[in-house]
């Protein structure tokens, strides 16, 4: 790993905000890396206010949307929500299609079958929502692209509005409305929501016009922070907001879906980490192994039986996920080191019997274990479809985008998109997207960087420090867990491999005067040597607490150690 240590803020503004807000300097140098650097900023990042939330009404065509459901309720039409299978899109419909159920009968779902369907709008729901009379689709977390098919319904006389946070392509559907902060038109002040995001804008917009306010809607936040998280979108400015508040939801009063899967694990207190590592896999697992449609009705359940079953229901198909999951990258795996591409720039792998749920865990698998720009390919019907994940700074749609004319379809984000061709173009688009990638990325991003916010020395390392960082939560894109170096430590003589097949790391270190640290480096045991040959190191870490048989201490979360 290449360690990039964050360059020192100005002194002046350090000091400055160290004595507004009576904190010590490490403190206030993080606060200023972050762009936080008065009184009042701090006291928004520290205690984010549901009063910071934007108006709805700034987003394009909110008045269209609003105007067009409020149409459906006085004429009694029947509404069908739609969305993507992922996490993103079942909480985005669990959130809509409830909140539209509160007041109102005719309402319905649809989440598209992965493996019939595929991604995003399609034509399948469309005759769905034909003969079953629903005359108003609202599709969450997908649409934008959808040309062909909202002109498809068009024809049918059924009306789309679309909630989506993807970027849009040169033209738009011709929705009634199309809601998308990423929209070049849009003047929307935060442009970084999730589709779930978007969908809680959407109903944010509707209670302004039944004299409900923020505080009426707040239960709904639990599904937003599951979503921003699940999504990997930046926790910064109205996604802070939502999540913080989201959280305090999940922890409080969870819906009953939710305590379903919590009571399976037992855990009392969730992070936002704990959302993205124990509640979305779940969620997940559904669309990938079975249908999205059980993460909705676990999602949406009031019966707390009822909810027990899907929750046990789900978990099962967890399992079965871990499983493929295991399998697939070992088959990936042995498949990259038989063909023996060390000069290429990509990694990309294709079997027909690979499971289209899990390709896209698989490619972060393998991006984790080569670093490089990766695609996963599987036989999907007649085509291949493809997950495509991303090094930190490379945007792997743009490269995409660059191989248009070997694509049949694509979409996603920066760092995760999908795709699909046709089989007799697979080997050109790999040609391609190899010399594209090759063109355009900077070498260096080939080697993983280590951020390093800080050096500071194990007696900083306080209860009082812990308890404010841990306030710099929720953690995530744009505002990650501080990661710290500290330089001139030994291990006490405790160091060892752990775990079942000893690829973990766990040392007792120290420096000269210090008190001791317990760290553990998950996948480290490689480091065995340097650690604990009884001579100084440099570690990089996060600092974490640490719960056995009742006490809690402070432990550092190896991130890296070096000679």
């Amino acid at each position: 790993m290449r360690w990039t240590l964050q360059p020192k803020p100005e002194t002046a503004k350090v000091a400055s905000l160290s004595k507004e807000l009576g904190v010590d300097t490490a403190i206030a140098t993080l606060l200023v890396q972050r762009g936080i650097d008065t009184f009042e900023m701090a006291k928004k990042f520290f205690r984010p206010s549901l009063d910071d939330l934007h108006d709805p009404f700034l987003m394009k065509d909110m008045e269209k949307a609003v105007a067009r459901i409020e149409t459906a309720i006085a004429k009694e039409e029947n509404i069908l929500v739609y969305g993507d299978y992922d996490v993103d899109g079942t909480t985005s419909v669990a959130l809509l299609s409830s909140y539209l159920k509160s007041f109102y009968p005719n309402i319905a779902t649809y989440i598209p079958d992965r493996y019939e369907e595929g991604y995003g709008v399609s034509y399948q729901g469309i005759d769905f929502a034909e003969d079953n009379d629903f005359t108003l689709i609202i599709a969450l977390d997908c649409g934008v692209k959808a040309i062909d098919k909202v002109a498809y319904a068009a024809q049918k006389e059924i009306d789309f509005i679309i909630c989506d946070h993807h970027r849009p392509g040169s033209q738009l559907p011709a929705a009634v409305a199309v809601l998308d902060p990423k929209r070049s038109d849009c003047e929307y002040p935060y442009k970084e929501l999730c589709g779930c995001g978007v969908g809680f804008k959407l109903i944010q917009a509707l209670g302004s016009t039944r004299d409900q306010d923020i505080h009426d809607l707040l239960l709904y936040l639990d599904l937003v922070a599951t979503a921003i998280g699940a999504d990997i979108v930046p926790i910064t400015g109205e996604n802070r907001i939502l999540a913080y508040y989201g959280l305090k939801v999940i922890n409080s009063n969870p819906r009953v879906g939710f305590k379903a899967i919590l009571k399976q694990l037992k855990k009392e207190t969730l992070t936002i980490t704990d959302v993205v590592f124990v509640i979305a896999p779940r969620i997940n697992a559904a669309g990938r192994m079975k249908h999205g449609n059980h993460a909705v009705t676990l999602l949406t359940a009031t019966n707390v039986e009822d909810a027990s079953m899907w929750a046990s229901e789900i978990e099962q198909f967890n399992s079965d996920r871990r499983e493929a999951d295991k399998r697939i990258t070992e088959e990936a795996l042995q498949q990259i080191s038989e063909r023996k591409e060390e000069d290429r720039m990509t990694t990309v792998v294709y079997d027909e019997s690979w499971h289209k749920g899990v390709i896209g865990i698989v490619a972060s698998r393998l991006t984790e274990t080569y670093y490089r720009p990766t695609l996963v390919f599987t036989k999907s019907g007649e085509k291949l479809a493809a997950s495509a994940r991303s090094v930190s700074g490379f945007d792997v749609y743009n490269a995409l985008e660059g191989c248009a004319a070997h694509i049949e379809q694509f979409g996603g984000h920066k760092y995760a998109a999908g795709l699909t061709l046709l089989e007799k173009d697979y080997e050109n688009f790999k040609t391609e997207f190899e010399k594209v990638v090759r063109s355009s990325i900077d070498p260096k991003l080939l080697n993983p960087e280590l951020k390093v916010d800080m050096e500071i020395d194990l007696d900083q390392i306080t209860p009082k420090f812990f308890r404010i960082l841990k306030q710099f939560g929720p953690f995530g894109p744009g505002n990650m867990s501080p990661v710290f170096m500290t330089s001139n430590v030994k291990d006490i003589g405790y160091g060892k491999r752990v775990g079942e097949d000893k690829s973990h790391l766990r040392v007792v270190v120290k420096q000269e005067n210090s008190q001791n640290f317990t760290g553990i480096g998950f996948g480290m045991g490689d480091k065995h040597d340097i650690a604990c040959s009884g001579k100084a190191f440099k570690v990089a870490y996060v600092i974490d607490e640490n719960e056995w048989q009742g006490n809690v201490s402070l432990q550092l979360r190896l991130k890296d150690i070096k000679p």
